[in-house]
C-alpha cells in the first residue's frame, strides 16, 4: 500500500478530520496509524524522551511544540529509542534534527522542519492533554492516520483494509 488516506476518505470522509498544514516526512516509513499519545512542550523535549523509552505498540506520538523552529524536540537517539519501543510513528509541530538518520529509521516521523539546536531538559511539558494544530485536535486515545497525502484524526480506529 502505498496511500492511506485518500482510501479512507473514500470511505470514512465523515468520521475524519484533516490537517490543514503540510509535514514534511522523514522517517523510513511514511505510512501510519495508531492510538494518539501526545505530549505539549516549548523547547524542551524532556517529556518526548520519557515516552518514547517507554512501550508504544500500537502507538503514535503527537507533540506540539508550539511550532517553534528554534530548536530540535526529536533526534537520532531519541528516535531510535521509539523504534526499539515499537513506537508507529512521532509527529511534531516543530522540528528534528539528525535527518539524515532519521530517514534510515523504521518509523514514521512528520516535523514542520529541521533544526541541528538540540532542546534545554527541564522536565517540563504536559502528557496526554488535548492539544491543537494544524486546524485540528489531537486527543488521547483517538486514533491518528498519516501518509504522504498528509494527516487526520478519527474517534476510533476505522478499518485500513478499506481496498
Amino acid at each position: 500500500m502505498l496511500d492511506l488516506l485518500p482510501d479512507l476518505f473514500d470511505h470514512y470522509a465523515e468520521q475524519l478530520n484533516l490537517a490543514d498544514k503540510a509535514f514534511i516526512d522523514y522517517g523510513k516509513q511514511i505510512i501510519f496509524y495508531g492510538e494518539i499519545v501526545t505530549v505539549a512542550c516549548f523547547e524542551d523535549n524532556s517529556k518526548v524522551k520519557e515516552l518514547l523509552a517507554s512501550d508504544g505498540k500500537g502507538k503514535v506520538l503527537v507533540v506540539d511544540g508550539k511550532g517553534s523552529m528554534n530548536r530540535a524536540l526529536l533526534g537520532d537517539m531519541i528516535a531510535e529509542n521509539a523504534v526499539k519501543n515499537n513506537w508507529q510513528a512521532v509527529v511534531i509541530n516543530g522540528c528534528i534534527r539528525d535527518a539524515g538518520t532519521i530517514g534510515t529509521l523504521a518509523i514514521a516521523v512528520k516535523a514542520l522542519g529541521c533544526n541541528p539546536i538540540k532542546t534545554e531538559k527541564l522536565g517540563v511539558g504536559d502528557v496526554n492533554v488535548v492539544i491543537n494544530f494544524a486546524g485540528i485536535d489531537f486527543i488521547p486515545g483517538w486514533t491518528i492516520y498519516g501518509d504522504a497525502n498528509g494527516l487526520a484524526v478519527s474517534e476510533s480506529k476505522l478499518s485500513v483494509t478499506t481496498g
